[in-house]
């Protein structure tokens, strides 16, 4: 549901899991990615069939892809270990020696650990300009504490730098308040209770602050505070204003800073939402910017990739492999279709 529709429901995958009483069960119902341990693994076969795939009469992409989209990136680390203590040669630089275009780009993306993958999109985010720095906060606000400390100890270790230097120096006013206080990682975990007090005086704190230098409480709430609490804020100042607090965002804030507290908001609401609407953005342009595509669908392979595929169709009343089917050409389109899964009736 839209965040301007005046009430604010469960996302599709909650009403889905309430109906099977697994909302609070996650882990019965099991991954919601679409990707899953492989569970005939041999390590020695997929280095043996990688290897003929490479050294072969021409390059065999279909069998390339088929071992690599049909194993979780543990998997993948584990395979190209054993790739190196079996033939002596790094499996991405050969790999890269074979592959070109998108299609190179989407297996260095599959064989990369994730939190290097990270660091990079975080630095390639930081040190452009414009829109991009929507990604930095993407990538930290949505990250798990100890993913993004893995992240962040990459991002140090190769590029030499800490982020927050990089923060401070790419970035200014309430965008780098915000990046910084999101790369910090200290954001409230939920208890299970709701502190309704709490959440009062954080909403008369958002409609007190006005003028210029009164960020802080905004900077404050939007970063440390536990997705449920924020989402009991919003309802609350729904309720006590009769607008969403998007709306107040609009009027208070611009440029990168309204941006990045838009983000913040769309990822608390319903994060496979927000991810759904990036891929819908990344297929409507028009060449599919296949950067966003790769990036979404291998980063949420493994984590929600069922329940961004639900809101993606319950939206846009298009399914999302049909969409990719339609607007992705080229090589790399057999590994999005095989990361994204099956088609949603």
């Amino acid at each position: 549901m839209s965040v301007s529709s005046g009430e604010m429901g469960p996302s599709l995958t909650q009403e889905i899991l309430s109906h099977l009483g697994l909302a609070d069960k996650t882990t019965v119902w099991g991954t919601l990615g679409t990707l899953r341990t492989f569970l005939s693994f041999s390590v020695d076969k997929d280095v043996q069939r990688l290897l003929r795939a490479i050294t072969g009469r021409g390059v065999d992409h279909s069998a390339i892809l088929d071992v690599l989209t049909n194993r979780s990136r543990e998997q993948r680390q584990l395979l190209s270990r054993a790739f190196w203590e079996r033939t002596q040669q790094d499996l991405l630089k050969s790999l890269r020696a074979a592959l070109s275009g998108n299609l190179e780009r989407i297996v260095v993306a599959l064989l990369q650990p994730t939190a290097q993958s990270d660091a990079q999109e975080l630095r390639t985010a930081l040190k452009a300009s414009g829109s991009a720095k929507d990604l930095a906060v993407e990538i930290l606000a949505t990250q798990a504490p100890p993913q993004l400390q893995e992240c962040l100890t990459a991002y140090k270790h190769h590029f030499q730098v800490e982020v927050e230097e990089d923060i401070k120096s790419e970035t200014s006013s309430i965008l780098q308040d915000l990046l910084l206080a999101l790369a910090k990682g200290s954001r409230e975990s939920y208890c299970g209770i709701t502190d309704y007090n709490l959440a009062e005086q954080d909403v008369q704190a958002l409609q007190q602050v006005e003028g210029p230098g009164t960020e802080g409480p905004w900077v404050l709430i939007f970063t440390q505070r536990n997705p449920e609490h924020l989402r009991q804020v919003f309802d609350l100042y729904q309720w006590r204003t009769g607008r969403v607090l998007e709306e107040a965002v609009q009027d208070r804030f611009h440029g990168d800073a309204l941006a990045a507290l838009l983000s913040l908001a769309a990822v608390v609401r319903n994060t496979p939402l927000y991810f759904a609407d990036k891929l819908h953005q990344g297929l409507q342009e028009t060449e599919p910017n296949y950067q966003v595509l790769m990036r979404i669908l291998i980063s949420r392979s493994e984590i929600d990739l069922l329940s961004i595929r639900a809101e993606f169709k319950k939206k846009f009343g298009k399914s999302l492999f049909s969409s990719l089917q339609d607007a992705v050409k080229g090589d790399c389109r057999q590994a999005l279709l095989a990361l994204c899964r099956a088609e949603d009736l």
